[in-house]
């Protein structure tokens, strides 16, 4: 230090580096934020001294001064470092009602039924056995040698499949009702007392049976292949193996009498058609006889032909007499006692060819003035009637056999690809895919609830 400068006493320092304190102190400005200043590692600001307690009075508030006006502060110039900003740290951060109150419902109304539900399924549900059963509907049909006359080709012909038949019946009531009286299906399926949700129930009417059985008892029927697969659960695998044994049996006797009934059908209608030709032959039979009575005749077209014989020969002779007669008139005279009996000849062949035609025809006969024409047309159409009403009759006669021969035998029964089986191990209820159904399910609902709430919260 040169020996001109003399050092400043302490205190002047101090008193120096120490800001001054006013009553009110000027207010920043509000576009421009504060700086913060670091201070130096070395230095620590000391406390300003503190005034002994009679030399406090009281400042007069300070008057409100007018706003300054604070110019936009300017931009940084480039390569310079920019002020840090001094911001103001976020409160911490609280457990509200609101919250603990969403908390307590996903508890209530998720958490806790799935832990009930949990507990049900493992520790009081009892397991289910199923038994498959898969058969489809056959049906022979063998076309007999009266099939082609008759066309009766098929009997059991229906309007909807047999399959679609097998596959409602196997979820109506009336085979339910039928296997509970056999096995007792509500003592099968209140086997698990505890097990409240998957049981039937005691006492449970015939509609309730039917809902827990269609619950029980699934059906797939393809409809490509015409199979059907039945799976049947129930608390026993025996039990499960004896009601699927007993929808094959009651099925196959449903089928039966749908054959029956169809066949059945085609005999009454077979037997009602033979009766109606057997009829209608006789009719025409006697109507034959009645004709041959009256006429004396048995085949009036024989005695036309045989007349039409008797006319050529007639008219055979009478060319030969004119023949002989003209050859002795070229030789003789007329006055030749020959000539005379060849002309009464030719004259008595020419009466009897007239009266031989107007029998065939050619006018009245002697008899009831009937020619011979009408008699072969009725001849004719009471044949053709008695022809027809045999051949008929003859066709009746075999669709009525042909009918009682397909009503003899089945021609629909079911052929069982899978028979009942007998499970070994439980695969029901399935426990975990109940459970992540049901946590969604309330996930779901709880979800919608909260934002159903929030919605409404934020709409005040």
């Amino acid at each position: 230090m040169p020996p001109s400068q003399t050092p400043e006493p302490k205190a002047e320092r101090d008193a120096a580096a120490k800001p001054v304190l006013t009553a009110v102190p000027p207010a920043a400005p509000a576009a421009v934020a504060p700086v913060r200043v670091a201070a130096a590692p070395d230095k620590r600001p000391e406390k300003p001294p503190t005034a002994p307690f009679s030399a406090l009075r009281p400042v007069a508030p300070a008057l409100p001064t007018a706003p300054k006006i604070v110019p936009p502060a300017k931009e940084p110039a480039p390569g310079a470092a920019a002020p840090v900003r001094d911001w103001a740290p976020a409160s911490p951060s609280r457990l509200k009602r609101r919250h603990k109150g969403l908390i307590a419902s996903f508890a209530g109304l998720v958490v806790a039924p799935l832990v009930v539900s949990t507990w049900y399924l493992y520790a009081v549900a009892q397991d289910q056995y199923a038994s498959t059963l898969g058969f489809s509907v056959q049906r022979e049909s063998v076309d007999s040698a009266f099939s082609l006359i008759t066309g009766l080709a098929s009997f059991s012909g229906s309007s909807s499949p047999d399959t679609d038949i097998i596959y409602r019946y196997i979820y109506s009531q009336s085979l339910v009702a039928e296997i509970d009286r056999e096995i007792d299906l509500r003592q099968v399926w209140n086997k698990p007392q505890r097990d409240i949700v998957f049981r039937l129930g005691e006492d449970q009417p015939i509609e309730d049976l039917l809902d827990y059985w269609q619950r029980m008892v699934r059906v797939h029927y393809d409809n490509a292949t015409r199979l059907i697969e039945v799976r049947v659960r129930a608390f026993d695998p025996e039990d499960a193996k004896k009601i699927a044994q007993l929808i094959f049996d009651k099925s196959t006797v449903m089928i039966n009498q749908l054959n029956e009934a169809a066949l059945q059908d085609a005999v009454r209608f077979s037997a009602e058609e033979l009766e109606t030709t057997r009829v209608q032959l006789i009719a025409a039979r006697q109507a034959m006889t009645a004709f041959r009575n009256k006429y004396q005749l048995v085949d009036p077209a024989a005695d036309a032909a045989a007349q039409m014989t008797l006319v050529s020969a007639l008219e055979q002779s009478a060319a030969q007499t004119r023949i002989d007669l003209q050859l002795l008139l070229e030789s003789t005279s007329e006055t030749d006692p020959r000539v005379a009996p060849l002309k009464r000849r030719i004259e008595v062949i020419e009466g009897q060819i007239r009266a031989e035609r107007a029998k065939l025809g050619g006018g009245p006969t002697a008899g009831d003035g009937t020619v011979m024409a009408d008699i072969v047309s009725e001849y004719e159409k009471l044949r053709v009637d008695q022809e027809f009403a045999e051949a008929t009759y003859q066709s009746a006669r075999g669709a009525h056999e042909v009918a009682i021969s397909e009503a003899r035998r089945q021609t629909r029964f079911l052929a069982a690809h899978i028979l009942p089986t007998s499970a070994e191990s439980s695969r029901d209820p399935n426990r975990p895919i109940i459970l992540i159904t049901l946590g969604f399910l309330a996930t779901m609902l709880w979800s919608i609830g909260a934002l159903l709430y929030y919605s409404l919260r934020d709409r005040r």
